[in-house]
């Protein structure tokens, strides 16, 4: 009895390519492009060029360029999925500059989609350079500014506008993506972030409590200002991006989160930002001892006197 092979579909798939690319293998400059499924070979044989483009992919997620005009986001639908709804609240509630929505909706297979107008300039990581001491100060000057907007929005417990979970992997760096939430007291605050010092002993971790800031009032925060989420166009401030997993947090959450930097640059502009906010150095101080303990017990050099400090007697 003759057998029959079953071909898997992708292998299928890469046999109909190499018929396709006249029985060779096609080389890795012909492969079709992932996200638009054409060939170089097949953009030679027309005179279109898109405008469309995609100019931004992490994890998965893609943002597309629509010409000059739009902006369209992909991404799955799971949570952290705020944005739409924290950018309806901030038009509602401020007068930050925030994209307008066209539309937003869910497709099958969990993809979620925004549509939203492209607010015109250029992002600060890459003005950066460019810019001026004189621009980069009233640029972190602006920006305080539309955060003093924020500081006034508070809300009876910490979560999202939509009073669902708050997600923070800084915060909560037990597990990236997990909820958090609605907490109501810094006790609840503390059961949450506590989770990723489980390997501690118990003496360091109760003294660490001891030294936790206050957490109310629960205050909306942005939580992301890095430099590629702020538009700048000449010199000015013009638009504030990515709020998906904005919510309220602790009071000093924006400033302390703000001393996270992302290269170089980046820690430069956030250093600045800080100047002109109102200030939580101490509660600042308290999340990187935290942070440094949740290594435990590979710890660096501030970690390890931190633990002495804390099992002193």
């Amino acid at each position: 009895m003759s057998r029959v092979a079953i071909i898997p579909k992708k292998t299928l798939s890469v046999l109909r390519l190499k018929v396709r690319h006249k029985g060779r293998p096609f080389p890795s400059s012909a492969m079709p492009c992932e996200a638009c499924s054409w060939t170089p070979e097949r953009q030679n044989r027309c005179r279109y060029h898109s405008h469309v483009k995609l100019f931004y992919g992490v994890s998965d997620r893609g943002v597309w360029s629509l010409g000059s005009q739009f902006i369209l986001k992909e991404r799955s639908s799971n949570p952290p999925n705020f944005e739409a709804s924290n950018i309806r609240f901030l038009k509602e509630k401020t007068s930050i500059p925030v994209p307008i929505i066209v539309e937003d909706w869910e497709e099958d297979h969990n993809r979620y989609f925004m549509l939203t107008k492209r607010i015109h300039g250029e992002s600060l990581d890459a003005a950066w350079p460019t810019l001026s001491t004189a621009d980069r100060e009233r640029v972190a000057k602006q920006t305080a500014e539309c955060l003093l907007q924020l500081r006034k929005l508070h809300s009876p417990q910490m979560q999202s506008v939509d009073g669902q979970p708050i997600y923070s992997a800084f915060l909560f760096p037990n597990g990236y993506g997990l909820p958090h939430g609605p907490l109501s007291s810094d006790d609840e605050l503390w059961r949450e972030m506590a989770k990723s010092l489980e390997t501690v002993p118990e003496k360091a971790r109760q003294r660490l409590r001891e030294r936790m800031p206050s957490a109310s009032p629960y205050t909306y925060t942005h939580g992301d200002l890095t430099s590629v989420n702020i538009i700048v166009k000449e010199g000015n401030l013009v638009g504030i991006l990515d709020w998906e997993a904005s919510g309220y947090f602790p009071v000093w959450w924006e400033f302390t989160c703000a001393g996270i930097g992302l290269g170089e640059e980046d820690f430069e502009w956030k250093s600045l930002l800080r100047k002109h906010m109102p200030d939580y150095t101490a509660a600042r101080e308290f999340w990187l001892d935290f942070y440094a303990l949740r290594k435990y017990p590979k710890l660096d050099q501030r970690g390890e006197q931190l633990m002495q400090e804390l099992l002193e007697d």
